[in-house]
């Protein structure tokens, strides 16, 4: 039985298909080169009116080839986050190829004036695509832009705009003919959980956190935009401070920072507001121990303590777009808070996000450690999530690890127990919030599944029913051996 299982989550061998979309990278970059040269020499034999436009596709694809070459660069010294850019690799290069060669082929056909091949290849590409040729460009140089900051681990990366862009892409696709590469909605596989495991211990823990794509993403609804009360001051941010990430909020009207001090080793916020009228941007900094966050529906309330007034006083309330994100804006922000040198105490409610159920919780041993294991619904979106915490200690309920449980969780082969005390779990992808733990050593084993070792085997039992409740029927028989050979509802029992 256990030999018998594919690998579905882990980090399979897909040397082949890596070198196949790297060296596209660089075959499409030379090629976007000498098709705007082409288009350049074409440019020179029309008429002044029409040359702007010419000049803006022509520039537009240079910047694409300069942005494939340095992607194929950076793959260099990031070897092990390649596998995050392949699936969007595979969205974007065929599109992108089609491109190239349809304004290739009108350059090329000398059936008609050069007037008419320009004027003819417009229109054309400009009615498929829904938008004006160098726009088209300019798609694929934002998207690959930001292909180049995930890879990276930017805090500039903005996974919301990612998928903006990932999706009218494969809307041009669907008009080019060229067949989708999968279902809609982020492109995240087991390559991405796989590479996310192997967390660069070189960089802080939070500079990971938002520099990758969600595994899901569990929209939240909300008709208010985010906001910041100040008071607004002139921020001096210590220039040899560590950015950990940068989020945005209502394109771009809230941003919101994060740095550590160099002086006092602490994590601090900055939030840039711009002025509805004016559109002048007023800045607002608090150290993390200063602030204290707690949900409210679609949105996270941050509130500052006020030495004046010896209150809290709010601060900002941050919107947010994805069930997922949020979760990860609050675990980052109270365990940035449990690290902070600045800080004397957590706040208990900070501890727990509001508007989750609890469904499980048990004592596991998590790579040496001790730890909390959590199960929580979303009550509104039905979204879950693992949680593990701290189990005691200075830093007990400082969170640890967080993952999303995805659709992936209904196929049968998702869990599989491994013995009385452990079970693997395929394609899931933890976020780590702290530099000490090191998810790679809970995924030593053949699938390289993440596993988790329960402290009590009636723990792992209960564990297993949430997602595979037990059969209800009359004449079901809930025997050792019908249990481990259907695990439940599916899942595999790797024990015997």
């Amino acid at each position: 039985m256990k030999d018998s299982l594919p690998s579905p989550g882990g980090m399979p061998n897909d040397g082949a298909r890596s070198m196949l979309l790297l060296g596209g990278c660089y075959s499409e970059a030379m090629m976007a080169n000498v098709v705007a040269g082409c288009v350049d020499s074409l440019r020179g034999f029309l008429a002044e009116p029409l040359r702007p436009l010419m000049t803006a596709l022509s520039e537009e694809m240079r910047k694409c080839s300069a942005v494939l070459v340095r992607l194929l660069e950076q793959t260099r010294s990031h070897p092990s986050r390649v596998p995050v850019l392949l699936d969007y690799l595979d969205l974007l290069l065929p599109c992108f190829q089609r491109s190239l060669l349809d304004i290739k082929k009108y350059y090329e056909d000398k059936s008609k004036s050069k007037e008419i091949r320009w004027r003819t290849m417009y229109h054309k590409m400009t009615e498929e695509g829904g938008m004006q040729l160098p726009q088209r460009f300019t798609l694929y140089h934002q998207f690959l832009l930001l292909m180049s900051q995930m890879l990276v681990r930017s805090p500039s990366f903005d996974m919301n705009a990612l998928e903006v862009l990932q999706n009218r892409i494969l809307q041009l696709r669907e008009k080019q003919g060229i067949e989708s590469p999968g279902p809609s909605g982020p492109l995240v596989g087991p390559k991405i959980s796989a590479a996310a495991a192997f967390q660069d211990k070189s960089i802080h823990w939070a500079e990971d956190i938002f520099s990758r794509p969600l595994p899901s993403r569990t929209p939240l609804k909300h008709l208010r935009f985010s906001e910041c009360f100040g008071p607004f001051t002139d921020v001096d941010v210590p220039k040899k401070a560590r950015i950990l990430f940068r989020r945005t909020f209502d394109q771009e009207r809230i941003t919101i920072f994060a740095f550590i001090d160099p002086m006092t080793r602490s994590p601090y916020l900055v939030i840039r507001s711009l002025d509805a009228g004016s559109n002048m941007p007023a800045f607002s900094m608090r150290g993390v121990h200063e602030v204290c966050i707690e949900r409210d529906g679609s949105c996270l309330v941050l509130k500052r303590w006020s030495y004046a007034e010896r209150c809290p006083k709010l601060w900002a309330v941050l919107y947010f777009l994805t069930w997922e994100e949020l979760v990860l804006f609050h675990c980052t922000f109270v365990a940035m808070k449990f690290e902070g040198d600045q800080t004397s105490n957590v706040n208990p409610v900070e501890f727990k996000i509001g508007r989750e159920k609890r469904l499980f919780q048990c004592a596991i041993l998590d790579d040496g450690f001790k730890h909390s294991l959590l199960v929580y619904q979303d009550t509104k979106s039905r979204g879950l999530r693992l949680h593990a915490n701290v189990w005691d200690g200075p830093l007990r309920f400082c969170p640890v690890w967080t993952a999303f449980v995805t659709s992936q969780s209904r196929s049968s082969s998702w869990m599989v127990r491994k013995n009385k005390n452990r079970i693997l779990l395929h394609d899931i992808q933890p976020y780590v919030f702290c530099n000490s733990y090191r998810p790679e050593h809970m995924r030593q084993n053949k699938y390289n599944a993440f596993e988790i070792e329960f402290v009590a085997e009636e723990a792992q039992q209960r564990f297993r029913e949430i997602f595979y409740p037990p059969p209800t029927t009359a004449d079901s028989n809930p025997t050792e051996s019908t249990a481990s050979s259907s695990d439940t509802g599916g899942a595999t029992d790797t024990s015997k």
